[in-house]
């Protein structure tokens, strides 16, 4: 899968959880979890088992999904000022504390927003920092030669070292409480937004641990739906009602297995109104849109099947169909199958003929008898039928 597609997932993902997604661009998600996404993705059994027992709301986490690192990563250091940044274009883990410490001031005290700007140097907060060395030489003497009783030199420059100390001062209480997360909390992977709130974040590619969370997660909740076809628009009148057929889809895997092996995938669509069965059914739904709500103004046609029926349907209709295909290759994979044992059989008779004791022989019968069944097990021709996911679906119509 390349970026695009794992966008595309996780996406489609957040939109079936009904996660809340606070932020997104081609390269990343900032998303606060539903309750049934962090119950999958997070894995805390404890903090949900005592939201269980009391009956408290649910506080869920947020993340930052980054789908393409090197996009991101570019977009983020573009949208720095250019004096936090590194030569190499990199941004310095401080610069970017203390540019969040910077932003949340101006906003809580709009007019002490300079006080807190991170400063070229130490003891110094000069006004313009383009200004040139006479100039701050001029300011310098000016302050020395000032009279004792005048103040306003030395005042602005006992202002500027208490802003720079702030500033100091933050940074290094931000330092001291990372510190002292990670020992008590081990390494956090994460990041500090503007607000100060620890986000974290996960790079989001074909392999990674949360991606293989997030297939996991949709193949278990994802096996079995419950879905109505979404009526067009203005197509019906809000008086009438349109009659809706329940189908059961089902998707199977079918394996022809032997030293080689090939596998097809079968879908299949049985009407429990009718009875009536169709292949290639999920290539009709994918036509469709489909909604876990019922729609204004239609009803459910009563079904005339059950479950077991419908799915002995279903067995009789690939059953047909396999008995029409070419079995060529399991006549090839017998004969492989008695060369193989004919081969373990003259290697392992004179063995067992010419061994020492009853015990040697004895246990040499049961390698023998061990690679019996392996060799049977490799070379075997064998069908094997089995499901992949099913669902029931409210389709328009009656057939």
């Amino acid at each position: 899968m390349n970026e695009k597609q794992v966008h595309k997932f996780v996406q489609r993902y957040l939109e079936a959880t009904q996660c809340q997604v606070l932020e997104k661009s081609p390269c990343h998600f900032t998303v606060k979890l539903s309750p049934d996404a962090d119950r999958e993705l997070t894995n805390r059994p404890y903090y949900w088992s005592f939201v269980d027992r009391t009956n408290a709301a649910p506080e869920t986490m947020t993340y930052l999904l980054v789908t393409d690192r090197e996009k991101y990563d570019a977009a983020q250091t573009a949208a720095l000022p250019t004096q936090q940044r590194l030569p190499g274009g990199a941004v310095g883990a401080a610069d970017i504390v203390a540019g969040a410490q910077g932003n949340a001031g101006a906003a809580a005290f709009p007019g002490a927003a300079s006080s807190v700007r991170p400063v070229a140097g130490i003891g110094s907060a000069p006004a313009n920092t383009n200004a040139s060395p006479a100039a701050i030489g001029n300011v310098a003497d000016s302050a020395s030669t000032a009279p004792a009783g005048s103040g306003a030199p030395t005042g602005a420059a006992e202002s500027a070292d208490s802003s720079a100390n702030t500033t100091a001062a933050g940074t290094g209480q931000a330092a001291a409480a990372d510190a002292a997360l990670g020992r008590s909390l081990g390494f956090v992977h994460g990041n500090i937004n503007q607000t100060g709130l620890r986000i974290p974040r996960e790079e989001m590619y074909f392999g990674s641990r949360k991606l293989d969370q997030l297939f996991g997660a949709a193949k278990s909740k994802g096996s079995y739906v419950f879905l109505f076809q979404e009526p067009e628009r203005g197509a019906a009148s809000p008086y009438s009602s349109t009659p809706y057929t329940a189908w059961l889809g089902i998707n199977m895997r079918v394996e022809f297995a032997c030293d080689r092996k090939r596998e097809e995938i079968h879908s299949y669509g049985i009407s429990l109104a009718t009875g009536h069965c169709t292949e290639q059914f999920h290539d009709r739904l994918q036509r469709l849109r489909l909604t876990p709500r019922l729609p204004a103004n239609i009803h459910l046609a009563k079904n005339g099947l059950s479950f077991n029926k419908a799915l002995s349907i279903m067995e009789q209709a690939l059953e047909r169909k396999l008995k029409g295909y070419d079995y060529e290759w399991a006549g090839a994979a017998t004969e492989r199958l008695e060369e193989e044992l004919e081969r373990i059989r003259l290697y392992y008779e004179p063995l067992i003929e010419h061994a020492a004791d009853d015990e040697q022989k004895q246990s040499m019968r049961e390698q023998y008898e061990q690679r019996q069944s392996e060799i049977r097990w490799q070379y075997e021709p064998r069908v094997t039928a089995s499901a992949i996911n099913c669902g029931i679906f409210h389709l328009e119509g009656i057939e």
